[in-house]
C-alpha cells in the first residue's frame, strides 16, 4: 500500500503534457454555441500558457449545424443572427489560426436542408459524426458534449 501511495505521489502530479479533447456539440442555442466556441479557444491558451499542447476537435451534428452554412442567414431565425455569426468566426479562427479540426455530420446536412456545396469549406463533412467521435476518443481524445 505504501508503494502504490509513492507511485500516485509521483506520477499523479505530472502535467498531462498533450490535453486532446473532441467537443460533440448537437445544441440548438446559437447563444450557448457562440460561448462555446470562445471556451474552447480560451481553454486551449491556457493549457498552452502552462507549456502543454492541447489537441482538439470538434463534431458537429443535430441543431448545431446551421453556423457551417456560407449563407445561414436563409435558415436561422433573426433573433439568432448575431450570435451564429459570432459562433461562425470563432470556429473559422479556431480552424485557421488553432488547428482544430471540425467534422460535421451528413446525415445532419441533410435533416437541416443544407446542401454540401453550401457548407464552408474550413470543415471536414463525415458521413455520420458520431463515427468519428468514437474513433477519436478510441484514439485517446477526451469527450466534451454541448447540447
Amino acid at each position: 500500500m505504501k508503494y502504490i501511495f509513492i507511485f500516485f505521489m509521483l506520477f499523479g502530479t505530472l502535467k498531462a503534457g498533450e490535453y486532446k479533447a473532441v467537443f460533440d456539440c448537437s445544441s440548438g442555442d446559437a447563444h450557448y454555441i457562440k460561448t462555446r466556441m470562445w471556451l474552447i479557444d480560451k481553454t486551449m491558451t491556457m493549457i498552452e500558457k502552462r507549456g502543454d499542447k492541447a489537441t482538439f476537435a470538434i463534431t458537429l451534428h443535430g441543431s448545431c449545424i446551421p453556423m457551417i452554412s456560407k449563407e445561414f442567414d436563409f435558415i436561422v431565425p433573426d433573433k439568432d443572427l448575431e450570435d451564429t455569426q459570432k459562433a461562425h468566426d470563432y470556429l473559422k479562427d479556431l480552424v485557421t489560426k488553432r488547428g482544430v479540426k471540425v467534422i460535421v455530420c451528413a446525415m445532419s446536412l441533410a435533416s437541416n436542408a443544407i446542401a454540401r456545396k453550401d457548407v464552408v469549406d474550413f470543415v471536414d463533412i463525415s458521413p455520420n459524426s458520431f463515427i468519428d467521435t468514437i474513433g477519436l476518443q478510441n484514439d485517446g481524445y477526451a469527450l466534451m458534449t454541448f447540447k
